[in-house]
């Protein structure tokens, strides 16, 4: 099969490839591209967040209307944090992650060919681009995008006459967002049956990398959740263009009494958050599912309490559909089921703790080999238990009602969802980047890339839990109309130069990425010395992964260091391939 291939044509291997690694290219730089204009996008509010009266003649380059001498409008300034929501959750991270890798990878590390349908694959590529176009042109019409935060909640979001981001900006974020979720669906069904049904002889579901599982609870969790979102904004359509009031109820706008009844648009937040908690997970799960595979082989060490592991992804799926509540504390809950809620919320402190204590028990006494790839993973280690520890104060009713809608808020999730996922992400390109272009990124400005990334994330939301506590509230266009935040407007200029630095950072990795592509040096097929099966492929790609048969597996993904009674390396060295048979007396891992 891998042999005998029909050949290929520009168009078909690099536009409409149905090859799963070129697809994982394709979300990649596509993710890239959109995170580019995510974080510019922060850069721009993060200069009014910190001198919020000043001209800049950047804002009035790239604003045009929607700025005055240099100052942007606020509505302009609610777009900006709308849109950059949007794009770093959805586009960024969820794409960026399990598009990228979960397309690289799944096919490699289970022993197949390719994906269950690579004609499936190359559409949920394709719709995922349209939905990424549509959601750029949403920045150019007339009224200015959606700027309902990404949240987009009723009746902002529902009434197009409410302020100028409720018009066509809205409208196309829906579309786009509808888009989105077909994409993921597919993408989803897709990796669900591939790893369920393609695995090679002998990989058993036990013997998976501790990725496969990640990726594959996380297209569950999709295939569940996902579709709530869609409902939710099918219904916002119907009331924004067909008169109906799903969301709607006694809704005045200057002076004019609209004709909606019955609607609630608390409804809409639990359909939202039904997406939007697991949300978190379908970005970070593949994130740690990265880092468990990277720690592991940079530290020379079996993974530490594998079964645990898979436990605790397990659990964290589960109990991630049933925590939503906790975002709604404010929203007239009965306080009974916000007990509930604070329950379920708190009980997932229990298999993330597991996760991070068996990383760190990994590492311990490992003989560890600090590439760009670990540094990147014990990062992730760090922001995840900082992140996990604010929501603890987040997940119980009685302390979220004082810190709700504060930067105690954007503290907690950038650094446990955005920061750690993108750390994750990261370390995935520098553990995989020879897989996927034969050739090894440089090492030292990875290093350099990793520490001014790592530093001045904390360096802004770190802070930020201490003006939460104080009381600041997000998405203010400028807090210079309350004297009794004075006192933290320095707070603010530091986290915006420490933003503009993180931003500029980010540069080197997209120069080192672009630049490796074509004159990094180039790859042995296992540079890391590593147990998986994607190593056993041909450093250059063809149709089928493997030429001739796909070999057969005999043993987990973690055979590092494995010695006998007398100390020595059972098979001489200090990691074995999951395709090497054991030897006689060697006892199973």
């Amino acid at each position: 099969m891998s042999d005998h291939h029909h050949k290929e044509t520009f168009v078909t291997k690099y536009i409409f490839s149905q090859d799963h690694k070129m697809i994982s290219k394709q979300f990649l730089i596509t993710g890239i591209f959109m995170g580019i204009i995510g974080g510019f996008m922060s850069m721009l509010f993060r200069l009014q967040i910190a001198w919020p009266d000043t001209s800049f003649s950047i804002v009035e380059a790239f604003l045009g209307s929607h700025q005055t001498d240099g100052v942007m409008n606020p509505d302009m300034y609610l777009a900006l944090v709308t849109i950059h929501g949007t794009i770093m959750v959805f586009f960024v991270l969820t794409a960026g992650l399990s598009g990228t890798f979960s397309n690289l990878l799944i096919p490699l590390q289970i022993g197949a060919r390719d994906m269950a349908s690579g004609f499936l694959n190359m559409i949920s590529y394709w719709l995922f681009f349209l939905s990424s176009v549509v959601m750029i042109i949403s920045l150019f019409v007339e009224a200015g995008p959606a700027s309902a935060g990404w949240t987009i909640y009723p009746p902002l979001s529902a009434l197009p006459q409410a302020i100028p981001g409720s018009g066509t900006g809205m409208t196309l974020w829906l579309v786009s967002m509808a888009i989105f979720i077909a994409s993921s669906l597919i993408g989803s069904l897709n990796y669900i049956v591939t790893v369920l049904n393609l695995r090679t002889k002998g990989m058993k579901m036990t013997r998976l990398p501790l990725t496969m599982w990640a990726f594959l609870i996380t297209a569950i969790i999709g295939v569940i959740s996902f579709p709530v979102l869609l409902s939710a904004a099918l219904l916002l359509i119907f009331d924004r263009s067909f008169g109906t009031s799903f969301y709607l109820s006694d809704i005045f706008i200057s002076g004019e009494v609209l004709h909606y009844q019955g609607g609630s648009p608390v409804l809409f937040e639990h359909l939202f958050w039904f997406l939007g908690h697991p949300e978190v997970y379908i970005i970070l799960l593949p994130a740690l599912g990265i880092s468990s595979e990277v720690i592991s082989t940079n530290a020379r060490k079996p993974i530490f309490g594998y079964r645990a592991m898979v436990g605790s992804i397990m659990a964290i799926a589960f109990l991630s559909t049933i925590v939503w509540g906790h975002h709604m504390f404010v929203s007239g809950m009965n306080p009974f089921l916000g007990s509930v809620f604070t329950f379920t919320t708190v009980l997932i402190a229990i298999p993330s703790a597991v996760k991070a204590f068996n990383y760190v028990t990994t590492l311990w006494k490992g003989n560890l080999q600090l590439n760009p790839a670990m540094l990147f993973s014990i990062g992730l280690v760090s922001t995840f238990v900082t992140g996990g520890l604010t929501g603890l104060v987040l997940g119980d009713s009685a302390l979220d009602i004082n810190v709700h809608d504060t930067y105690f808020v954007v503290a907690h999730f950038h650094l446990v969802m955005g920061v750690s996922a993108l750390l994750g992400m990261f370390a995935g390109v520098y553990h995989w980047f020879p897989k996927m272009y034969g050739r090894m990124m440089n090492k030292t400005l990875g290093y350099w890339h990793f520490w001014l990334t790592i530093i001045t994330a904390y360096g802004v939301f770190f802070p930020m839990h201490f003006i939460g506590l104080a009381g600041l509230p997000r998405r203010y266009y400028t807090n210079t109309n309350f004297p009794m935040f004075d006192d933290l407007a320095d707070i603010n200029v530091f986290m915006t130069v420490m933003a503009l630095i993180g931003g500029a950072a980010q540069l080197i990795f997209i120069a080192n990425f672009f630049i490796s592509m074509y004159r990094g040096q180039k790859a042995t097929q296992n540079p890391w010395n590593s147990n998986t099966l994607e190593w056993t492929t041909p450093v250059e790609h063809i149709h089928g992964n493997w030429p001739g048969a796909i070999p057969e597996v005999h043993r987990w993904a973690y055979d590092y260091s494995k010695t006998d009674e007398n100390g020595e390396y059972v098979h001489g060295k200090d990691f074995v391939p999951q395709t090497v048979p054991l030897l006689e007396g060697e006892e199973p891992s």
